[in-house]
């Protein structure tokens, strides 16, 4: 039996940091342990044997050993387990909003992860298109709730949280794809609304030059811990440490770098 919920997870992974970011705004950082995995590796027997052979992270297993999954559902129980102070909406109908919110999130998730990864060039244009599409949604949905503020409410809340991490992993198609969002009004609140959810203080737990790297083999088609052709070593791997390496090149449809080129072998 164990004093705390455990959550195995991967420290760079969005939908294990907002786990993180909910405890933060809770203040209740030390009240879940965090056990690492290194999704370098294949999982443990004895992990699989607690996930019932499933690898996703991350996983949240109670003090009496039940397992709980997928994000969204760990973060509504952590939300519910530690309930003060709150960070989801408490009006019914302002919860319904923020749930609408929220649902949005898997189709943008998806959008982004598919354009960094695809390697086609042609069909690049049409993956940011796709974007572009998907962000005026959000701008929409954000001017109807709350035209002149700055979140989706008065304050940083669970929509926040769960959308906060993406934003900062789509950093990667700022760099790989040089995908920026246009300066007009049609995207207007939900740049600003980006902008209030990267600066907040509860969402800090990873940084720009370490999505970048660490995720450089995504933008070669290679997800979740695998090596791209003729690599030796992820992009993830802990060691040498993402501080320790050079930025990768940006260009992924012409070279793919070396793991000498990414630091990652002396």
């Amino acid at each position: 039996m164990s004093e705390r919920p455990v959550v195995y997870h991967i420290p760079i992974c969005p939908f294990c940091q907002r786990l993180e970011i909910l405890l933060a705004l809770k203040g209740l950082i030390g009240a879940v342990e965090f056990q690492v995995i290194d999704i370098t590796k294949p999982r443990e027997p004895w992990l699989l044997e607690k996930t019932g052979g499933t690898t996703a992270l991350p996983v949240l297993e109670t003090q009496d050993g039940k397992i709980l999954k997928e994000s969204l559902v760990i973060l509504s129980y952590l939300e519910e387990l530690f309930s003060k102070p709150p960070v989801r909406r408490s009006e019914i109908y302002e919860r319904a909003v923020e749930r609408m919110l929220i649902v949005k999130e898997g189709p943008f998730t998806t959008a982004g992860y598919l354009f960094v990864m695809n390697q086609d060039r042609e069909k690049r244009q049409g993956h940011a298109e796709r974007m572009l599409e998907l962000y005026a949604d959000l701008n929409n949905y954000l001017r109807q709730h709350n035209p002149e503020g700055t979140f989706l409410f008065d304050e940083f809340g669970l929509a926040e949280a769960v959308f906060s991490p993406i934003f900062m992993r789509f950093w990667f198609l700022e760099y790989y794809e040089e995908f920026e969002l246009p300066s007009d009004q049609a995207y207007e609140r939900v740049r600003r609304w980006r902008a209030a959810c990267l600066a907040h203080p509860a969402a800090q737990q990873v940084k720009r030059e370490q999505i970048i790297k660490l995720y450089y083999d995504y933008a070669l088609g290679a997800g979740n811990g695998a090596l791209p052709p003729g690599r030796t070593r992820s992009s993830f791997v802990f060691e040498p440490d993402w501080t320790e390496r050079p930025w990768p090149p940006r260009e992924k449809y012409n070279h793919q770098a070396s793991d000498r080129e990414l630091g990652l072998i002396g």
